[in-house]
């Protein structure tokens, strides 16, 4: 299989279990973390994703996947169209994509140094979600401990909005895991290898949702 391109969500996950053999043991959290993302951008809702470290640069490459086109072409809608013809006089250039809307939480970073210096540095993602977090998004917590505490504390926030969490860490229980509506815990406790386990997952999540809402554009 992986000689062919998935070009299904259902492919997409089938491709990566099979790549990844061990995550079979995960397969339901994967399952339903897809399902929610998925579900969400179909909606028109977005998605929200903080971390720390390691997990901050890939709450960064989430947004990369999700805010331009991955595997697919993605055009924008004709809707879309049609209003910024009216609007400016001229067709809408060829080169803007449709999006999945994501926003990385660690890329503020004058409101996160403010924050924190004014008030809680462990708050400075919670603040964020309180801020741009509306019922039916969606937040990607990522923490390889699962005990981050101000990745928990955005969780809390969420939780509060109706705003969905999904949690990836390693196979310990954690602070994550009873403030998630799913938590995939990898089969890793070695940080550096909780982080190589992590980049698949949410490669697969950003490519099923794509392939969900983008696939049949080609």
């Amino acid at each position: 299989m992986d000689n062919v391109c998935p070009q299904t969500g259902d492919e997409v996950l089938a491709t990566f279990f099979e790549r990844y053999p061990d995550m079979l043991q995960c397969e339901i959290a994967v399952r339903v973390a897809r399902s929610t993302v998925t579900t969400a951008f179909g909606a028109g809702h977005k998605l929200m994703v903080c971390g720390n470290g390691g997990s901050a640069a890939d709450s960064e490459h989430v947004v990369g996947e999700l805010m331009k086109s991955f595997r697919f072409k993605r055009p924008v809608s004709e809707k879309f169209k049609v209003a910024y013809r009216k609007a400016n006089g001229e067709d809408a250039p060829a080169w803007l994509e449709g999006v999945l809307p994501a926003i990385s939480l660690v890329s503020q970073t004058a409101l996160s140094t403010a924050f924190g210096n004014d008030e809680a540095s462990v708050g400075t993602f919670a603040q964020q979600v309180l801020g741009y977090g509306q019922a039916g998004d969606v937040l990607l917590a990522i923490s390889t401990s699962g005990n981050s505490a101000n990745v928990a504390e955005a969780a809390k926030v969420a939780r509060a909005l109706g705003v969905k969490v999904i949690s990836l860490t390693g196979a310990k229980d954690s602070k994550l895991t009873p403030l998630s509506d799913v938590c995939v815990r990898v089969p890793r406790t070695e940080v550096f290898q909780v982080q190589e386990l992590h980049l698949p997952v949410y490669h697969c999540l950003c490519a099923a949702a794509e392939a969900d809402l983008f696939g049949g554009a080609q």
